[in-house]
């Protein structure tokens, strides 16, 4: 039986969706995946791009609240900012949360001017939530 597993984030829009991308690619076959914020701001066209580079199609991907999933138990819920562990809900039950934070990409890139050097700070962030991801086990 697969594990459910929720990625939250402020918006769930960029670092949530990368690793609900990630966890489904890497581990799909043992878990039920999931990602949304404590508020929704859309996905990030430049989360979407970047995953693409790596070959993870994250474009049909919708931006959605945490208690959207307040029916389902969650064997892990994964805060992957600091806004969102400080601010996550109550999840009742067996549920673990954990914490591994990464940096905002849209903030690193805020004052990039140049297109392409903006999406360093995603490829990078994108590169570290692989990385955390591809050991991951509960």
């Amino acid at each position: 039986m697969k594990k459910n597993i929720l990625f939250l984030c402020t918006g769930n829009s960029c670092r949530s969706q990368m690793a609900e991308g990630w966890m489904r690619e890497l581990h799909g076959d043992e878990y039920n995946v999931y990602s949304a914020g404590i508020e929704t701001h859309g996905l990030n066209p430049n989360a979407v791009r970047v995953m693409a580079e790596a070959g993870v199609d994250i474009s049909g991907h919708k931006s959605t609240l945490a208690s959207d999933y307040r029916d389902i138990d969650f064997d892990a819920v994964i805060t992957v900012c600091g806004h969102a562990d400080e601010n996550c809900p109550v999840w009742l039950g067996k549920t673990n949360r954990i914490h591994h934070g990464f940096d905002d990409p849209p903030r690193l890139a805020a004052d990039i001017e140049d297109p392409e050097k903006k999406l360093e700070p995603y490829r990078r962030v994108r590169d570290e939530i692989r990385e955390y991801l591809k050991e991951f086990s509960l």
